[in-house]
């Protein structure tokens, strides 16, 4: 099952060493892994996206509650919520092609951010499934270089 982790921890070094090796001494492998600041620059806010036992996760989860450094953790598997990615993806092109990567660019409100003879780079936010249907229909064409945010996510609502 996948999971959607919000972890709120103290701004401190460390911390995101001690949260990994939570994870990887119990076998999972993080999929996605997004650190920043909060309002208060003193707390900062994960997120983390695992696939797992429901029984595991649940001892990852008391143990990371237990550390000194965390405040708060919320595990969204069971609560409504939005999760956004952003991707940058540099695309090769040419006079003969550009015209119809700007059209698939468009369709996904994704935008060209820079322009060069014979490559495009493309920014867009979405979720898991609009990132990889933008990935699909770029990859013929040639993809580049890419490189992706990591899924943030915040529960809906009050």
């Amino acid at each position: 099952m996948r999971h959607t982790i919000s972890v709120l921890v103290e701004n401190k070094a460390g911390i995101l060493a001690r949260i990994a090796t939570l994870f990887a001494a119990r076998g999972y492998n993080i999929d996605s892994l997004a650190v920043g600041e909060t309002d208060d620059p003193s707390i900062s806010r994960m997120t983390i996206v695992v696939r797992g036992d429901e029984k595991i996760l649940e001892q990852v989860e008391k143990q990371l509650n237990k550390l000194i450094d965390v405040i708060k953790l919320n595990d969204f598997v069971d609560t409504e919520h939005l999760e956004r990615d952003l991707v940058l993806i540099k695309v090769k092109t040419d006079k003969n092609t550009r015209s119809e990567i700007m059209q698939i660019i468009d369709i996904f409100r994704a935008k060209i951010i820079d322009v060069a003879a014979n490559s495009l780079i493309v920014e867009m936010t979405g979720d898991e499934e609009k990132i990889q249907a933008i990935i699909n229909m770029l990859r013929p064409f040639g993809i580049k270089e890419m490189v992706r945010t990591g899924i943030i996510a915040m529960a809906r609502g009050g």
